[in-house]
């Protein structure tokens, strides 16, 4: 399988700054891991940020991107924002987290390019459960974003038979594939005669 390079993600950036040079351009967030901590964060989660920051991708993992007097929502919704890929790791426990079915919620509101990997649960097994405490109207944004992620084609895991370096491989591969066609779409919004050069 052909590895797709990361550099051409700061080709896009680059392209935005120079498109408008009024703008203060900082770096942006090439990746979003969406992700329950207590599932995943020192396992796939963990190697995923670790990769995507080796290939000099701005990749925003909560207990690293984070730091002391930062405003939780503020960052994660900023970073959500201004994303080019998410990956959302589904784990048994990750339906019981608000945090993770907002940060969920916000990537499909936002139309952003999401990667699902199933970890340790099926698709048909993640369901938003009413406790009583959120507003109608919230758990109904959150039921249409899980239903939308159960739709699209992802990665399964299972950890007690599955092989890491392959799991670790695919997802690598897909994300990349995804940001290189975000980018193309931009690319082609500031100049429609672009023509894809990447096979």
């Amino acid at each position: 399988m052909q590895r797709l390079l990361a550099p051409s993600s700061k080709l896009a950036h680059t392209t935005r700054c120079i498109a408008n040079p009024t703008l203060l351009c900082p770096n942006p967030c090439d990746i979003f891991i969406n992700h329950r901590g207590i599932d995943t964060k020192k396992s796939i989660s963990g190697l995923l940020y670790d990769h995507f920051t080796s290939l000099r991708l701005n990749t925003f993992l909560d207990s690293k991107s984070l730091k002391p007097g930062d405003k939780i929502f503020v960052e994660i919704d900023a970073a959500i924002k201004t994303c080019e890929v998410g990956i959302a790791v589904f784990s048994p426990r990750y339906c019981d987290s608000y945090f993770c079915l907002h940060e969920l919620t916000l990537l499909m509101e936002n139309k952003k390019r999401v990667i699902p990997i199933f970890w340790d649960v099926k698709p048909s097994e993640l369901c938003v459960k009413d406790d009583g405490t959120r507003p109608a109207s919230e758990i109904r944004r959150f039921q249409l974003a899980l239903k939308e992620a159960r739709y699209t084609v992802g990665l399964t895991f299972d950890t007690s038979t599955g092989d890491w370096s392959k799991l670790l491989a695919m997802a690598s591969d897909a994300v990349m594939k995804n940001l290189l066609e975000v980018e193309e779409k931009k690319l082609m919004s500031i100049n429609p005669t672009y023509k894809h050069i990447i096979s």
